[in-house]
């Protein structure tokens, strides 16, 4: 018997589904039961997910859920997950990524960021997302936006926004790829830390369902992933700061780009890192380091 918590979205389904699809593929006999969780932000959708108050705001409910026994496995998006989770929890597996990529999705056909009129207003829940176009593209109008990939897209088609941003990622896992308009390269948008990755997070000691759950860890996602946390750590920011960071495998090594901007996007301060992966929390931490001493601590402190 395993009961998976998750939260009610059609792409938290989707994820909770593919999960549950893949232990019974490996455990065909496992009864597993999906129940859904309301959390502070499914019961909130007037506050800006971009407030500091708002960390943790997809999952805490979750894993109260789970220390009380009520749920075996949580399953979340890992860029929703803070980088300290409660004392009693761990992160049994992450699974492989997906595009972890950000999606801009034009109201009218485009075929590059540049392409987009001058004015345009961008929807975007992210200041991450923001302060990194604005950086590219001064000339653009960001407005906040809430709601579910679903909802998000209806506010595009409705006219209030002229282009949004979502996550390659999600867009894939509901079917939806053939809604993205331009896949932003890395060069041009760093993404949140563990984007396109999902935590599989259970109480520590569950053995269990560490032992259904521990056959779906991919270690080359994990590395990365754990890397990207260690950077976000050391930066000292959490999931709604313009903190944006990247870590993948590039000829045998982990290749680890970070950045911090001001959410105007008037000033950035980004680096790079290559590093032996079995290194890379401890290079990501480095890189960190050297991105605050070279502007970024100024940055973070000028912050409301």
């Amino acid at each position: 018997m395993l009961t998976i918590g998750t939260r009610g979205s059609s792409l938290a389904l989707a994820q909770a589904e593919w999960v549950e699809r893949t232990i019974l593929a490996r455990f065909p006999g496992t009864q597993i039961t999906v129940k859904t969780i309301k959390t502070s932000a499914d019961r909130d959708t007037k506050t800006s997910i971009r407030s500091g108050s708002s960390t943790g705001v997809f999952v805490k409910e979750i894993e109260d859920a789970l220390l009380a026994g009520k749920i075996d496995l949580a399953v979340h998006s890992m860029k929703d997950l803070p980088t300290r989770i409660p004392e009693g929890l761990e992160i049994a597996a992450i699974p492989g990524r997906e595009d972890a990529r950000d999606a801009l999705i034009a109201a009218r056909a485009i075929r590059s960021l540049g392409s987009l009129p001058a004015g345009t207003v961008v929807g975007t829940g992210s200041v991450r997302r923001q302060a990194q176009l604005l950086a590219l593209r001064p000339d653009l109008v960001t407005l906040d936006i809430r709601g579910n990939v679903g909802t998000r897209l209806k506010k595009l088609e409705s006219g209030s926004y002229g282009a949004i941003i979502l996550a390659c990622a999600g867009l894939n896992r509901l079917g939806l790829q053939d809604r993205i308009g331009v896949a932003l390269d890395f060069a041009q948008m760093l993404p949140a830390p563990g984007q396109g990755a999902l935590a599989l997070e259970t109480r520590r000691g569950d053995k269990q369902a560490a032992t259904v759950v521990e056959p779906l860890n991919d270690p080359a996602t994990a590395a990365a992933v754990l890397a990207e946390r260690a950077f976000l750590r050391h930066m000292g920011g959490g999931c709604n700061s313009p903190i944006a960071v990247h870590a993948r495998s590039i000829d045998g090594e982990t290749k680890i780009d970070g950045l911090v901007a001001t959410p105007d996007g008037v000033r950035v301060v980004r680096d790079s890192v290559r590093c032996p992966t079995e290194a890379a929390a401890e290079a990501a931490e480095s890189l960190a380091e050297r991105i605050l001493s070279n502007g970024g601590a100024e940055i973070l402190r000028s912050l409301p």
